[in-house]
């Protein structure tokens, strides 16, 4: 399945909101250095989709707010 997401880096706290089926918002603390806030965004969604975040892929916008992500469910 791929969603699409806005990201809101160094927030106050990690939350998930969705907008419909394929769009949503995720708020995580870590800035966006070096990477950290993608890891956030990889925990936070593998949790929120009950998957591992080794399923959880960024296919494009790794140095964006605007991402497309791959969730592989069923494994």
């Amino acid at each position: 399945m791929k969603i699409f997401i806005k990201v809101k880096p160094n927030s106050r706290e990690e939350k998930i909101e969705k907008i419909d089926e394929q769009n949503f918002v995720v708020s995580v603390k870590e800035p966006p250095v070096k990477g950290k806030a993608n890891d956030a965004i990889r925990n936070a969604l593998a949790v929120y989709f009950k998957t591992s975040s080794s399923s959880v892929k960024i296919i494009s916008g790794f140095a964006s707010r605007n991402k497309i992500i791959e969730i592989i469910t069923g494994r």
